[in-house]
């Protein structure tokens, strides 16, 4: 069946490409090269052939597809929105034994409250920021708020990949409650229903149950599992141990879909909601020392009574850049709110495909007209902000609830009367503004290699998980690697140990090799790598983690190649040379 030219097949895949369109209809089956290409080619990384691309509309279409492509023997690529960063839910090059089908699930966009929305049961195309949506007028919050959702990712990305987030006592995106195809061992594909809600014996009767929401009390387990981390508030406050706090290979967090990085074909998952937040407080902290950062991170988690909301860091060159290079992505938000911002990111992301075959466009053109047009906004720093950017290396942004603002308020005050630094205390404007500024910035050295193309190579971004009790967490580069270096931007999830590092590349330097060279530094630190973004075809996965792999696809048919591992049949080791 296997043919590498796009497009086109060997009979049998001719026939399975027939077989699908039957199941989903005519226009909901992609196979030319230039239709099938946005689903081929990773959010920023990874692109590679598929026979074809399927969109089920309903979870009893998923399950037929899934049937359909196991009869048949080729690869399966489950797959939401697209927009993880190593390039986990795309093909990564054509040097796979098997045609590949990429199931797209965003036509399947249905989400369920139940026990009045403290849960939800999402399905398999629904994003965070539906889902953020839908809690709202409830008063409640999903796990995760302004982060993956503004570029409209998936419900299903975070759990499949147990992405983090900035909030500090929710821990990484888990649950234990999912319904799920696996192929087994013999080959044969069967529907897990681990929902903890009884929807029947068949796989269809399952399958349209749970799509239509038909869940009586009666059939919900409310003993069936976790739908959250919920020792994760707990297990960060442990500042002497010699781990990190979250992490993509830690064991405790990989359980059927949670973790499972496309290994399953996922059908539902059951989560918890929160409670939202009401009337916040924010304070605004600056320092030149990086230790005395890390003496403000060791009091909160291991003597406040109640943990903060969120706790995020910026380097004075990360807000610099984002000033200047997030400043569009910024005013859009307070213009227009994150509700819209997915549609517009579709259409940018439609734009610059168009002007890529138009051929005689400037290459990134829609990035260059938003950042020409963003020199004529205002300014859109509050002025303490910018004085404190002024006078310090390093912010850290600490919002914590009503109930908690008095005893955070006493202990600023009291530590920054004896140690170098300040602190405000923003006003509500102020604080929505600062944790946006910090937004911004995770796009921002994208925006700046994509408008210097003449003088940046590209960008290696590493996403790592520095010990709890690392007090020497501000990275120092040897001289040569800095060389190779026009700017690095630090930002991250200072309480969790979480760092985003970002190093936009001079040109005509090595980015593989420079990352290479760099990641046994972080070794030897006793960090770990990647911290939420999940290994994709970036990272190589190690051994236990690849094994849980293999115990949950040991046919090696679902989204083959991931963490590094072989991408042949049945695991199968591939020849070197």
């Amino acid at each position: 069946m296997l043919n590498k030219a796009q497009g086109t097949s060997s009979p049998a895949g001719a026939e399975l490409v027939a077989q699908l369109r039957d199941i989903v209809g005519h226009p909901h089956i992609l196979t030319e090269d230039g239709a099938t290409l946005p689903y081929r080619r990773g959010f920023r990384f990874g692109e590679g052939r598929a026979l074809a691309v399927v969109m089920p509309g309903s979870l009893v279409e998923q399950w037929r597809v899934l049937q359909a492509c196991v009869k048949a023997g080729v690869i399966v690529i489950m797959q939401a929105a697209n927009t993880g960063l190593t390039g986990g839910s795309t093909p990564d090059g054509n040097s796979y034994d098997r045609d590949i089908v990429i199931v797209h699930s965003m036509r399947m966009r249905k989400i369920h409250l139940i026990g009045g929305g403290k849960q939800v049961v999402c399905l398999p195309g629904a994003t965070l920021d539906q889902l953020e949506n839908m809690l709202k007028p409830i008063g409640r919050e999903p796990h995760s708020v302004i982060g993956s959702s503004c570029i409209g990712a998936s419900v299903f990305g975070g759990v499949s990949n147990n992405s983090g987030g900035a909030l500090v006592r929710r821990g990484p995106a888990y649950t234990d409650m999912a319904l799920f195809a696996q192929v087994s061992a013999t080959g044969e594909l069967q529907l897990v229903n681990h929902l903890g809600i009884e929807l029947g014996s068949d796989p269809e009767e399952i399958l349209r149950r749970a799509e239509q929401g038909e869940f009586p009390d009666s059939s919900i387990n409310w003993q069936a599992g976790r739908g959250h981390d919920d020792d994760y508030a707990t297990h960060v406050r442990d500042v002497d141990a010699d781990t990190p706090a979250r992490y993509n290979a830690d064991l405790r967090r990989l359980h059927e879909g949670a973790g499972c990085a496309g290994k399953l074909g996922l059908f539902a998952v059951r989560l918890d909601t929160f409670e939202a937040e009401k009337n916040p407080v924010v304070f605004y902290i600056g320092t030149n020392g990086t230790d005395v950062l890390e003496d403000v991170r060791r009091h909160i988690l291991s003597s406040f009574s109640e943990l903060p909301i969120a706790g995020e860091y910026l380097h004075r060159d990360a807000f610099n850049i984002a000033e200047k290079y997030g400043k569009d992505t910024f005013v859009i938000i307070r213009l227009i709110g994150t509700k819209r911002l997915p549609a517009l990111f579709a259409m940018k992301n439609a734009f610059d495909r168009l002007a890529g075959r138009l051929g005689f466009l400037p290459k990134h053109f829609s990035d260059r007209c938003m950042q020409l047009l963003s020199h004529f906004f205002p300014q859109h720093l509050p002025a303490r902000m910018r004085d404190f950017r002024d006078r310090f290396e390093h912010h850290l942004m600490l919002k914590v609830s009503a109930s908690g603002a008095q005893e955070a308020r006493e202990f600023l005050q009291s530590h920054f009367a004896t140690h170098e630094g300040d602190f405000f205390e923003c006003t509500p404007d102020e604080g929505s503004k600062a944790f946006l500024h910090r937004f911004a910035a995770a796009g921002a050295a994208i925006r700046y290699r994509d408008i210097h193309t003449d003088t940046t190579e590209n960008i290696v971004a590493l996403d790592v998980a520095l010990r709890r009790n690392d007090r020497n967490w501000f990275e120092v580069l040897p001289q040569d690697i800095e060389d190779e270096i026009i700017v690095k931007l630090y930002y991250g999830h200072f309480l969790c140990h979480v760092m985003h590092q970002d190093y936009v590349v001079r040109k005509g330097y090595d980015c593989m090799a420079l990352e290479h060279r760099m990641l046994p530094l972080l070794d030897r630190r006793g960090a770990r790598y990647p911290a939420e973004h999940n290994f994709g075809h970036l990272y190589s996965a190690p051994d236990d983690v690849l094994a849980h792999y293999r115990q949950l696809d040991p046919c090696n048919c679902f989204n083959p190649g991931i963490g590094q591992a072989t991408k042949r049949r049945n695991w199968v080791a591939e020849s070197v040379g």
